[in-house]
């Protein structure tokens, strides 16, 4: 695999290559082989946790909203997760040609938090449960989930998150798979930083717990790369009905850990339900 540097103002590899909120305080053309089911190799269907995960269309991973790995010429030090919300990119610093860029979909609690902060959890297939303030604030979107949506396709922390703390105390801040491939390269109402559910899984399986988290200021991402900033559209809030979550016909299947297909290939590419 062949890679060039990954610049201020981009982040080039030769190789080529859920409505809902779940945080607290919720294209054209390209040049790159294809799956002749329309996806790219690293965003096929998947086996993971008992589930065949969806791949991802062509549609949602034009250049640049796709993986990457290559050189990073960023500000922070290997090993530091480096998000920035304004570009949509999230960057998991390695040495050398290894470092690894992922395309994300942020909303207003994405933007609410900047500075330092350490992944102190991490969960495979996590439940959710909007916060107190979550359902003061927004009540006809988070009230009808106020008893919590169980880890699994309902869940819109989708197959994996990382949850970030500061001063050992919970930030609320995750970075978390969704269901919503739109949103990824987007922006939303709300939700902290989302990734398409092939891309976290890949993350989760690099950081350990203790990874430094980043998060770009305004400032920064305008001086780091402005070539990016602000990249991609708003996206006008939706919410879901409790029926697709609750109801008789809702996927209530639990994950299964360990399941020995975990990370083959997967024939199909109907997408999950919620």
């Amino acid at each position: 695999m062949s890679f060039e540097p990954l610049s201020r103002r981009s982040f080039l590899s030769l190789s080529g290559f859920a409505a809902l909120s779940a945080c607290a305080p919720a294209v054209p053309g390209s040049d790159q082989p294809m799956f002749s089911a329309g996806f790219l190799p690293e965003y096929g269907p998947v086996f993971d946790s008992g589930y065949t995960l969806p791949g991802i269309p062509g549609q949602y991973t034009q250049s640049p909203n796709r993986r990457i790995t290559g050189q990073y010429l960023g500000e922070q030090p290997i090993g530091t997760i480096d998000v920035d919300p304004y570009s949509k990119f999230l960057y998991f610093v390695r040495e050398g040609a290894n470092s690894v860029r992922y395309p994300v979909g942020v909303g207003r609690a994405g933007l609410a938090f900047a500075g330092n902060g350490t992944i102190q959890l991490k969960r495979k297939w996590p439940g959710w449960t909007p916060t107190r303030n979550m359902i003061r604030r927004e009540p006809e979107v988070y009230g009808p989930f106020a008893g919590g949506i169980p880890g699994g396709l309902r869940s819109p922390l989708g197959a994996r998150a990382l949850y970030l703390y500061k001063g050992g105390r919970d930030t609320y801040f995750r970075i978390h798979g969704t269901n919503d491939m739109e949103s990824i390269g987007n922006s939303g109402s709300a939700g902290c930083i989302r990734m398409f559910n092939q891309d976290i899984i890949h993350l989760f399986e690099l950081v350990p717990i203790g990874t430094p988290v980043h998060v770009r200021t305004e400032a920064e991402a305008l001086r780091v790369d402005p070539e990016n900033f602000n990249r991609g559209v708003d996206l006008p809030s939706r919410t879901v009905d409790p029926e697709l979550i609750y109801g008789p016909n809702a996927n209530t299947q639990a994950p299964v850990f360990d399941d020995p297909r975990d990370g083959m290939p997967a024939t199909g590419g109907d997408n999950v339900p919620l």
